[in-house]
């Protein structure tokens, strides 16, 4: 893999010809404030510096194909990577060498999954809305394969100390699964709670047979020279999480 371009391989037991990461910020052509490896077609950078990284990503880490771009929504739809995408979707699984799944993210988790033989590899856009509306759960069914053979890292997202929401969000999770109260903590400020993307998803993974969980502890507004964050800075890029196989 080319090392021009920033790149964070998933720390996680797949199988050698299963391929995996996050991308950071270097490496690109794009001007501030999506300095400068921003691969986001949709946030205001200029869209000839976009597909000019979009390339570099495609020749640096030396895909099969152009990674199946979502337009993600926030949702629980899940697409197939293994022919052309359309229409809405947070997640994608791929069989084929030529299905390279994506998703974008700024402060989103990114979950990237995979089986033990690396038969079928899937990436999911975890935020609180898509997390909340079974993204995972319908990822994990959407593979063929059974949930006890897959392993998911997850990448970096905006962590439990920079996360506040409001009690409705919380109850959004802990309604539908009262587990899910141990992954919220009492705000600073009255009626407001820190959330754990991260623990969210660990908890809703092994409640769909997914226990293999790797990854987690990054956090995106943290680490400002290497990750893109949207709640810190607003105006910003989008890192990719890609996961794909050599054959």
């Amino acid at each position: 893999m080319n090392d021009t371009i920033g790149w964070l391989a998933a720390d996680w037991p797949a199988p050698a010809h299963i391929k995996a990461g996050i991308t950071l910020r270097s490496g690109g052509v794009s001007d501030a404030p999506f300095d400068s490896f921003n691969l986001g077609d949709h946030v205001g950078d200029d869209s000839a510096a976009v597909a000019e990284n979009r390339r570099r990503l495609v020749d640096g880490l030396s895909l099969p194909a152009e990674p199946a771009w979502l337009h993600q929504v926030h949702g629980s739809a899940v697409a197939s990577a293994d022919g052309a995408v359309s229409g809405d979707a947070d997640a994608s699984v791929g069989t084929t060498q030529e299905a390279v799944c994506a998703v974008l993210t700024a402060d989103c988790l990114p979950v990237l999954l995979c089986d033990l033989e690396g038969t079928c590899w899937a990436a999911a856009h975890a935020g609180w809305r898509s997390l909340a509306a079974g993204v995972l759960e319908a990822t994990v069914e959407a593979m063929p394969a059974r949930p006890a053979d897959i392993m998911a890292w997850l990448g970096p997202a905006i962590g439990p100390c920079h996360f506040e929401v409001g009690a409705e969000v919380r109850a959004a999770f802990v309604d539908a699964n009262a587990d899910d109260f141990s992954s919220f903590t009492e705000g600073a400020r009255p009626g407001k709670f820190m959330v754990d993307l991260h623990a969210l998803a660990r908890a809703r993974l092994s409640r769909s047979g997914v226990k293999n969980v790797h990854g987690a502890g990054l956090c995106t507004v943290d680490d400002k020279a290497r990750l893109y964050s949207y709640r810190r800075d607003s105006r910003t890029g989008r890192m990719a999480a890609l996961v794909w196989s050599t054959r």
